[in-house]
């Protein structure tokens, strides 16, 4: 059984766009390979339409892979109890508005059969860890864009999970709400649980990721670590991932 708590072998996606879009095949996913190993914290980048979310939405069971293996916490994707053991936040939040932070959490437990009792401790505890404490017994429909982030944040923790996948986390909110992410984040390496982080600020991702993965036009560009990529090929010395990550870009995308 492998190791790895997500592992992609040669995955394809084809699919067929629509009509008003020429109707022709697009090839989203090209034999994509490789791996992301338990207790790290994994980044997905790549420029719009790299295949990114198609990617992550074959792994959460949300679409299917037109060819390849993906093995979820080391079990085939067709096993659906690994999904329990993972926490999803997704990008743009579609919470019932006229529902209390409390009451959606409850929500949200109860469909992971997680029982009342467990839930009644764990929902304060998430709440107080997001700063929103004292938001609890308000409607959602009164919360900013970085509000109901946080509220996200808590959800996406609420099953505890081995795997947390976070897409495009730090949507919305503000300095503060950005360093309790990089919190939570630290935290869940600490516990040897791993964190799969899809994003376009790469500041973030310099700062927390142990590793990456780099898509273009649906291909792995670049696998490694973080801290190979920061270092200057010639001097030695430091750079930026944006100017590690622009030679990659350009040589993938002129190659299909």
């Amino acid at each position: 059984m492998s190791q790895a708590v997500a592992e992609f072998v040669d995955v394809s996606k084809t699919y067929q766009a629509p009509l008003f879009r020429g109707g022709q095949v697009v090839q989203a996913l090209r034999k994509v390979g490789f791996r992301i190993e338990r207790g790290e914290v994994f980044a997905l980048l790549g420029p719009n339409r790299a295949g990114k979310t198609t990617l992550v939405k074959i792994l959460l069971g949300l679409c299917h892979a037109t060819g390849g293996q993906v093995l979820r916490l080391g079990k085939p994707l067709r096993d659906r109890s690994t999904l329990a053991h993972i926490g999803y936040m997704h990008e743009n939040q579609a919470f019932p508005r006229y529902l209390t932070a409390t009451a959606l959490l409850k929500l949200y437990g109860t469909l992971s059969w997680i029982g009342p009792e467990e839930l009644q401790k764990r929902i304060p505890l998430l709440l107080k860890k997001v700063g929103l404490t004292d938001r609890a017994h308000e409607p959602i429909a009164r919360f900013s864009k970085g509000m109901v982030q946080r509220l996200a944040l808590a959800q996406a923790l609420l099953g505890e999970p081995d795997l947390l996948v976070l897409d495009e986390p730090t949507e919305g909110l503000d300095l503060g709400g950005r360093q309790l992410l990089r919190e939570i984040v630290a935290d869940q390496r600490r516990r040897g649980k791993t964190v799969l982080i899809v994003s376009h600020v790469l500041g973030e991702v310099e700062q927390a990721c142990d590793r990456l993965a780099v898509l273009v036009d649906g291909s792995v560009a670049h696998v490694g670590p973080v801290a190979d990529l920061l270092r200057e090929p010639e001097s030695g010395g430091q750079r930026s991932l944006e100017s590690a990550l622009q030679p990659i870009y350009a040589k993938h995308s002129h190659s299909h």
